[in-house]
Order: structure tokens, then sequence, then C-alpha cells
């Protein structure tokens, strides 16, 4: 029944997108290709906003599950939105033909070649020169097309950012490469694997060799998670990875959460505002999404400092607010707040002074400045 609940639950939420189809003609495989396009709620509102592209083989079965944990995700604001591409994979016998490799070499070979090339050379600048993309690329696979997937590693530089393999079934000396690969990664990359208690030992013994090989090469650059499901088959374990895939490769873009907090922010001496800057910039940096600092995690960050005395802060704070929001009154209040509690409340009434000019943004007003600044001229007097 969770199990039907889930099912639903995805595809319900799936309406939030746009989907859309179309045939893309490649040279590389001499043939049309047709591929399920899903576009953001947001795409033809907000004209200048780039998404994340998520590529997915299989793309006939894995669309709708992967759309309804992404829609799902972005509801919660856990998941950033995201563009989504399914590669259809399902006439005459195509993701066989797609998937074919040497098995002496282990690498892609004839018709596998050919689709390999094709995703590179001519999906993914067709995708980008049509669509609003971020440099930020996934692709995800299931059996045969997972392990499929895993040859992109094995070029210089990576295409993908981030890897999504559920239940791969692995080529020849593949649990051997991508570890050796994984070693000498210089950039972040994120990799999820998964395996099913039910999957055949011809798939789990290679894929349990493959996460101790990762295991070993331990690499910080790798963002590296491994879960066997248990309970489940080879197809149904793929409803249980979907949403634990995509979380672990956005865990940064979620909202600071009380297991953030504890973890890392808590256990912090100083530096905490520095941490909300850190936060932010690896949200863009690395994962190619640009949102404001939202005022949810600048009240945390904000209510750490003050509990820990750390005053200064408030300045670096201030800098922040100045940055995401330079018409609100953020940027002046925190430094307003910075001299009050530093006990200086001349430098305090100007602060607020200059923010009550200001836009009001979250819970802070007018009303709430010019409160301020009579309290602060107040205790000017007295001094």
């Amino acid at each position: 029944m969770k199990k039907v609940y889930l099912l639903i639950l995805f595809i319900s939420f799936s309406s939030f997108a746009q989907k859309t189809f179309d045939n893309i003609k490649s040279e590389k495989l001499g043939e049309e290709r047709r591929i399920t396009i899903g576009l953001p709620a947001s795409y033809e509102a907000n004209k200048d906003k780039k998404y994340p592209v998520l590529y997915l083989l299989d793309g006939d079965y894995l669309f709708d599950p992967f759309s309804g944990a992404v829609s799902y995700g972005n509801y919660w604001d856990d998941i950033p939105e995201m563009i989504i591409i399914g590669i259809h994979q399902n006439k005459d016998g195509e993701r066989f033909d797609d998937t074919t490799i040497d098995q002496n070499t282990g690498l892609p070979f004839e018709k596998g070649a050919n689709f390999f090339e094709f995703i590179g050379a001519e999906l993914i600048p067709y995708i980008e020169k049509k669509y609003r993309t971020s440099p930020f690329r996934i692709i995800a696979g299931h059996d045969l097309t997972a392990g499929f997937a895993n040859f992109y590693l094995y070029k210089e530089k990576s295409i993908f950012n981030a890897y999504i393999c559920l239940s791969p079934e692995l080529a020849n000396k593949m649990e051997v490469r991508i570890p050796e690969k994984f070693a000498k990664i210089k950039e972040p990359i994120f990799f999820y694997l998964s395996a099913a208690d039910g999957d055949i030992k011809k798939i789990k013994e290679p894929i349990d060799k493959l996460n101790s090989n990762i295991k070993i090469a331990n690499n910080p650059l790798v963002n590296y998670k491994y879960e066997v499901f248990k309970g489940t088959t080879h197809y149904t374990e793929v409803l249980h990875s979907i949403p634990s895939a995509l979380y672990q490769i956005f865990e940064v873009y979620r909202p600071i959460n009380s297991a953030e907090y504890n973890d890392k922010i808590a256990v912090l001496q100083s530096g905490y505002a520095e941490y909300l800057e850190n936060k932010y910039n690896t949200m863009s940096q690395v994962l190619g999404v640009q949102i404001p600092v939202r005022m949810s995690d600048f009240k945390v960050i904000e209510n750490i400092i003050l509990r820990n005395n750390a005053y200064s802060e408030l300045g670096k704070m201030a800098e922040i607010g100045n940055v995401n929001y330079p018409k609100a009154m953020l940027g002046e209040y925190e430094l307003g707040l910075m001299y009050e509690k530093q006990g200086d409340p001349k430098h305090a009434s100007k602060k607020y002074q200059n923010a009550s000019q200001m836009e009001p943004i979250g819970d802070l007003n007018k009303d709430m400045m010019y409160e301020k600044i009579d309290e602060m001229n107040t205790l000017a007097k007295k001094k």
C-alpha cells in the first residue's frame, strides 16, 4: 500500500511541470530520437532564471516518478526547480542497442558508441541552445542504462555533475575504473548508487565491489551515497531511491533544518555569518542555483549570533543583507543592531534611521524602526 501511495504521490505532483515531447534528428544515430521535456512551472513567468537539467535514460518509465519527486521536493523548497529530459528507449529494443558494449574492453561499442556520442554531442547542445539551462547537469538510469551512464565518468572531464545509478548492471572492470577516476577528480561531483536486497547476484556483487572501492578512494570532492533497500525488488527499489538521490545531491539547497543547525552550526565557535554566505555560494558555484538568502535562514544565523554574543558578525550579516536585498532595510537594520548590542546607541540610531527610509522585509517595518530610533535616542541621552 505504501509503495502504491508513493507512486500516486509522485505522478500527481508531476502536474506542476509543463510536459511536452520533441523529436531530435540525430546524425550519430542515423534516425530521430523522441524525448520528453518537463519544464518548471515558473519557466515562462521568470524569463531570466536558468535551471539545472536532469537527463533521464529509460525516460519512458523514469520520467514521471522523477518529475513527481522533483515537484514534491520543490513544493517544500527542499529541491530547486529543474528541466527534466527523458530519453525514449522502448521502441524495437532501443535500450539494448543503446547500451551495446564491447565485452573485452568494457566500453561502448557500435550502436552503444553512437548513442554515447548522441547524448554528449547532440542532445545536450540541443537542449542548452533551446532552453535556459544552468551549468549543472544530472544523469540517471536504471540497470542497463544506469551502468551505461557511468561511461561519462571515464572522460577526462565529466560532462555531468551528478550521477544517479539505480541497480546498475556494471560493465567489465567498471567497479575498478570508477574508483580510480574518483581518486583523481579535482572538481566536486555527486554519485548516488542504490540496489535492492532482491537484486540477483549477477547485479549485486559488482555493485558491492564498486561501493567498497569507492570508499577506499575516499576523495572528499566526491559526494557519495550508497543504499540497499530491504524488502524491495530490482524494480520497486527505484521509487525509494529517487527522492533519496535528489535530496543527497541538493542537500545544501535545503533551508536550514534542525539537523543542519545541530550538526554544523551550533558546534561552531564563530563564523556563523560566513557559514551562511558559504552555503549560498555553494548553491551558486556547485549546483548552479542562484537564489537570494532565505529570510528564514538569515534569522536562524542572526539568532545564534545574538545568543552567543558574537555581535561583530552582524556587520557581515549586513553585507549579506545588502547583497541579497539591496533595496530593503535588512542591511542597515543589522548594522543598527550591531551598534546597539555593542553599547553605541548614537550610531545605532543613525542606522535605524537609514533603515526606516528603505523597503520593509520579513518582520522588519517602518514602525519597528521608529521605535528603535526612539529607544536609541533615549539611551544616548542617558550617557
